[in-house]
């Protein structure tokens, strides 16, 4: 059986995923800000660094895969508190950890967003996916949270696409999953809320399959792309989302 890392595996999608390559005999290290095997901020650079360090000293020889799955809604008030954690929190564990990867021909799965297609601001998402952290911070700091979001799931995705070829060349097959809304403690939050709440619930209501998602839809599809089953498919962002994508961007193929 192989040796997994991913973040944000406390509760959601993460602890579905968690949960789904546990049943299948693998193991596992989890990073969160509780209930983990390494506890770490990954809104700060010290504790981006102390999670590559505690997966590193865990993983041993090697990594089968990573999934980067810690993030935060658009409810957050703090635009730069979600960009640091979306974005810097999933690149720099990427690039962190690339080598341990490749060392296994392993695969990484990332989490964008059927989101991510949505308005934002165009300079945000290129200040991000051309490290220029400090520009995309600020701006994120003068920006609607929602558009933070979009923004930080768009500037993942690109980021992966511009660098899945080098990836693959040096033994790390890497694509992403963008699930649409998933009932989560997290997108309760967001559903209750009282500016986004009513959005959310006609959103929910739009879904063309007739239901939101859950979070083993999610999990389904993440360790689908990690397995052998998955093995030619490099440089994608699958939607799962019931339906949405399609519906709102029909001709965008």
């Amino acid at each position: 059986m192989g040796t997994y890392a991913m973040t944000g595996g406390a509760s959601g999608i993460g602890a579905a995923i968690k949960q789904s390559l546990r049943d299948s005999g693998h193991q596992v290290i989890v990073v969160d800000i509780v209930e983990a095997d390494i506890i770490a901020d990954l809104s700060t650079p010290e504790g981006r660094d102390a999670a590559i360090a505690g997966i590193r000293a865990a993983a041993g020889d090697g990594l089968d895969g990573f999934i980067p799955c810690a993030g935060i809604a658009a409810n957050v008030p703090d635009g730069k508190l979600i960009a640091q954690v979306n974005y810097y929190g999933t690149v720099e564990l990427v690039e962190g950890l690339k080598d341990l990867v490749a060392a296994r021909q392993g695969a990484m799965v990332l989490i964008s967003s059927n989101s991510a297609p949505h308005p934002t601001n165009d300079e945000f998402v290129d200040l991000l996916v051309t490290g220029k952290q400090d520009g995309a911070l600020a701006l994120a700091d003068t920006m609607e949270t929602q558009p933070v979001y979009s923004g930080s799931k768009r500037a993942l995705a690109r980021w992966m696409r511009r660098n899945t070829a080098d990836y693959a060349r040096d033994g790390v097959r890497m694509n992403a999953v963008a699930p649409g809304y998933t009932r989560t403690p997290m997108t309760r939050q967001v559903e209750e809320d009282p500016t986004y709440g009513e959005a959310i619930k006609a959103f929910v209501a739009s879904i063309p399959v007739g239901r939101p998602g859950l979070p083993e839809d999610i999990a389904n599809a993440v360790c689908f792309l990690l397995g052998a089953e998955g093995g030619f498919i490099c440089g994608s962002v699958l939607f799962v989302d019931g339906g949405h994508d399609a519906e709102f961007r029909p001709d965008q193929f």
